[in-house]
């Protein structure tokens, strides 16, 4: 009898062969094509100025360069991606940069520093989610062009206001949202006034080493290795099919249907571990696993009821028996990893002390709650033990799954009640997460920054002050000490429960060699892939 898993494997994999490109009768993906099982659906947007979530960020990874990356060994360090060097002020408020001489588009073109310019100011005057990552030195629509300027085909200047560090201004620059494009092919496909944004949701207009070629939401994406780009390897087109089950994609990955597969669980992993024909690339990720508690539901207002959920979950049983090999228990908004990490674990499971919170809030016979999760696995089988976790102290949740990007539309639209979901750090500094999860000055509809705080319509003024504090302070000791102290805080009293942090794996058959897995999505690269 076939159960239910093997049955979504086997019709994911029909599904599959369906691809007229890649239909054959032999079990063997061309030489010169990478074949790659994983989950897409939470990609909302391909325009690296408008999209926010991890896999968009790997493919943009790949699509576009930066002014600076993060060095892939060490991402604390920064390295010049598109520029060739740069140089601070005096005054510390102004950065200026030389562009290599070499960087081509992939349709040929130069770039230059009137593209950058463009690209920066676009994030700004597009104001989609991550523009606060850019607007935070203080750049707005009406000064952006004249504080981010081109004053050579090879010189840009970037004015900023002041109220950060110059190094921390650079660290935000290397975020996905600092992607440069080519400005004369995004706006030759503008409608209207969208700076083109209608057209890069599914297209691209990179310097990076592939090209989208096709784009089809929750089916498949296709890269070509860019014409332009000098360094040609061997592997000349990339297919990206989105495969919900794991199981499905592990059945690809042995069929030699799929070269690669990511996002296997850790049953599936175990039984790949100690075979030859198979690699497991894993690298720890700045991703973590988070339950988000909006507080305008009247229950979750209480301080009592957020810190009771926080005490009824298995989080040890929940790793062990669920995500043993793809997670790792972690507690605060700073992934390990990153300076000044807190790698504590205070909350357990005690449902005596849970149900006496309840009782405290007023509400000791508990109450019915939504939350809504991510589909795909592992999200449903973790689901499914907080559900019930949080029905022993009485806290009835109905479960609510959804594609990856309707999850993800939702809570920030600030519709839900609880959310399971995962949250990645867009830059190597402390004060990514600290933002995202502290700091929420204008709680209102139209709010410029809407963080996760301001996601769950959590506004503490005392945590913006302490986190804007921290990104201030320039002793590095007494800022890291901060973070510290404010992550511990953060722990006890904010909406947010942190769960888990996650290992990503890619299993690659035999031969196939030279994926690099980053701590950051954007780090992601198949720059050097090749299958012997």
């Amino acid at each position: 009898m076939m159960d239910r898993r093997s049955f979504l494997a086997l019709a994911s994999a029909a599904s599959f062969f369906s691809y007229d490109a890649l239909s054959r009768a032999s079990a063997a993906t061309p030489g010169n094509v990478l074949v790659v099982a994983q989950q897409l659906d939470n990609v909302t947007s391909l325009d690296p100025q408008e999209s926010f979530e991890a896999v968009a960020a790997e493919i943009a990874g790949n699509m576009y360069q930066k002014l600076v990356r993060p060095n892939p060994e060490k991402p604390e360090e920064l390295y010049g991606d598109l520029a060739e060097s740069w140089t601070v002020s005096d005054d510390r408020k102004t950065i200026t940069f030389t562009l290599k001489s070499d960087a081509a588009f992939s349709s040929g073109a130069a770039v230059t520093a009137e593209d950058v310019a463009f690209s920066l100011a676009r994030a700004v005057k597009l104001d989609k989610s991550p523009a606060f990552i850019i607007n935070q030195f203080g750049f707005t629509k009406q000064n952006v062009e004249q504080r981010i300027r081109a004053t050579g085909p090879r010189t840009l200047v970037v004015e900023l206001d002041g109220t950060a560090s110059p190094a921390f201004a650079l660290y935000c620059l290397s975020a996905n949202v600092g992607s440069v494009v080519e400005k004369k092919v995004v706006l030759a496909n503008a409608q209207g006034d969208d700076l083109g944004n209608g057209w890069l949701r599914n297209n691209s207009a990179g310097s990076g080493g592939w090209v989208m070629r096709s784009w089809k939401a929750s089916e498949s994406a296709m890269l070509e290795a860019s014409p332009a780009q000098a360094k040609r390897g061997p592997i000349r087109r990339i297919v990206l099919r989105h495969v919900v089950d794991p199981s499905a994609q592990l059945l690809l990955l042995r069929n030699g249907d799929a070269d690669i597969a990511r996002n296997l669980t850790t049953e599936q992993l175990r039984a790949l571990q100690g075979d030859d024909n198979y690699a497991l690339v894993r690298k720890a990720a700045a991703s973590l696993v988070v339950i988000q508690l909006n507080v305008t539901h009247p229950q979750l207002a209480k301080p009592q009821v957020r810190q009771a959920i926080k005490w009824a979950i298995d989080y040890r049983g929940i790793q062990a028996n669920l995500v043993s090999l793809t997670h790792a228990i972690h507690q605060s908004f700073l992934p390990v990893g990153f300076p000044s990490a807190v790698t504590d674990t205070p909350f357990q499971k005690d449902i005596a002390k849970a149900k006496a919170l309840l009782a405290e809030a007023g509400v000791p016979d508990g109450f019915e709650i939504v939350m809504d999760h991510y589909s795909a696995q592992p999200y449903p089988d973790m689901a499914q033990a907080l559900q019930a976790d949080l029905a022993a102290i009485g806290i009835r949740l109905r479960l609510l799954p959804g594609e990856n990007r309707q999850v993800l539309t939702k809570t920030r639209a600030r519709q839900h009640e609880m959310a399971l979901t995962a949250w990645g750090a867009d830059y190597f500094d402390p004060n990514t997460n600290a933002e995202a999860f502290c700091v929420n000055p204008d709680n209102g509809a139209n709010a410029r920054n809407r963080t996760l705080a301001w996601r769950n319509s959590w506004s503490d003024a005392a945590f913006t002050q302490r986190s804007l504090d921290a990104l201030k302070e320039a002793d590095s000791a007494k800022r890291l000490a901060l973070y510290d102290q404010l992550q511990r805080d953060h722990m006890q009293q904010s909406p947010f429960v942190f769960m888990l942090q996650t290992t990503n794996t890619a299993a690659c058959r035999k031969g196939v060699q030279g994926i690099r897995l980053g701590t950051l999505p954007d780090s992601n690269s198949y720059a050097d892939a090749r299958k012997g």
